[in-house]
């Protein structure tokens, strides 16, 4: 059978007998042809070429052979396929988190850098110093090192496709709805100071009510991207306790400046007053439901831009190949959950004769 045939046979054969290992070179080499990545699973030494060549070779360590692990970049030590499923629900809630983590570093970084030039373009009074800069990197920083690394799975992380390899972590699409969250919060604050200022407020209450205000849209951001796709009201029924470990004590810390006479000389703030710390709150909240409202719209917009790019995102087929028989599931979106059910219910690979290719 040419490469061209066995191209075509890939695509619609469920089952592969008697294969020889350099059958099962051509079988992966076919499909990675067909533009998908491959995770190749096998122990013996002969299961070493299509490792090697697999996108993701997976070993056993238990039963598997020196040779089959070297050639592997990955090792299963206790030879339980439930491992991978394991594995790929890891990788898809890193990727997810670190996706986030991103998205509110430059959405939050717009007013910071937007309102420090804001006076050298309109002559107004100073709104931050680097003091008030450093505290608030007090807050980014817990935020994006803990809170989102903490942050749990998406619901429908093994419900969705696998995406494009070759796509970028920072797309287009995400950069600018992260660049509309940031500029929705430097309107808001800049608004509220010139206001402030318009209405005769003195300069240190102005600055200390639009840094109390950024503050709480800092919160706004980070409430709002702790999920892609759920509302921020199923998010908040998803446990985080370094979230409102960093949310106490950033409301601590900010209180202390605000009371304690010396802090706030030091930070040239003025006294808030309570309707002050409601408007701060008011603004905050209104960021977080205007950008809930803004993300059902932008999102399905920006996944059917990202479809029409890219095309179908290529499947990760996994491949267990012995000398008596290869076994490929169906490719359609609408039977991926049956394998891995199968696999989280504790699938044993000693009572199976072949392999099993899913895609998670």
């Amino acid at each position: 059978m040419s490469e061209t045939e066995l191209a075509q046979r890939v695509r619609s054969a469920a089952i592969f007998a008697r294969t020889m290992p350099e059958q099962k070179l051509r079988i992966v080499n076919a499909v990675k042809a067909s533009g998908e990545v491959v995770a190749m699973t096998g122990d013996g030494v002969n299961d070493a070429p299509a490792l090697k060549a697999a996108h993701i070779g997976i070993a056993m360590g238990g039963r598997g052979t020196d040779v089959a692990r070297e050639a592997a970049a990955l090792v299963l030590l206790d030879d339980d396929f439930t491992s991978i499923v394991a594995a790929i629900r890891l990788g898809r809630r890193i990727y997810d988190n670190l996706q986030k983590a991103m998205a509110y570093i430059l959405a939050v970084h717009v007013p910071i850098a937007g309102l420090a030039l804001l006076p050298l373009l309109f002559g107004l009074p100073l709104v931050f110093s680097p003091l008030h800069i450093a505290f608030l990197e007090m807050v980014i920083d817990p935020v994006c090192s803990i809170v989102f690394e903490a942050e749990g799975e998406e619901e429908d992380t093994m419900r969705r496709p696998p995406r494009d390899s070759a796509a970028p972590l920072v797309t287009a699409g995400f950069t600018v709805w992260s660049l509309l969250q940031g500029a929705l919060v430097l309107v808001l604050v800049a608004g509220l100071f010139v206001a402030a200022l318009r209405q005769e407020l003195p300069e240190p209450d102005a600055r200390s009510l639009a840094f109390a205000t950024l503050v709480a849209a800092n919160l706004g951001l980070v409430l709002i991207n702790r999920s892609h796709g759920t509302s921020v009201l199923a998010a908040f029924s998803r446990s985080n306790p370094a979230l409102w470990s960093v949310v106490v004590a950033t409301a601590a810390i900010l209180a202390a400046v605000v009371l304690i006479l010396l802090a706030r000389d030091l930070f040239h703030f003025g006294p808030l007053h309570g309707h002050d710390i409601a408007v701060a709150l008011g603004c905050g909240t209104a960021v977080l439901l205007l950008l809930e409202a803004a993300r059902k719209v932008f999102h399905p917009v920006r996944r059917a831009w990202q479809s029409l790019q890219n095309g179908r995102p290529p499947a990760i087929n996994c491949l267990t190949l012995t000398p008596n028989i290869v076994l490929s599931g169906p490719r359609n979106q609408q039977n991926l959950e049956f394998p891995i059910r199968e696999f989280e219910r504790g699938f044993d690979p000693r009572r199976f004769s072949g392999t099993a290719k899913f895609v998670p």
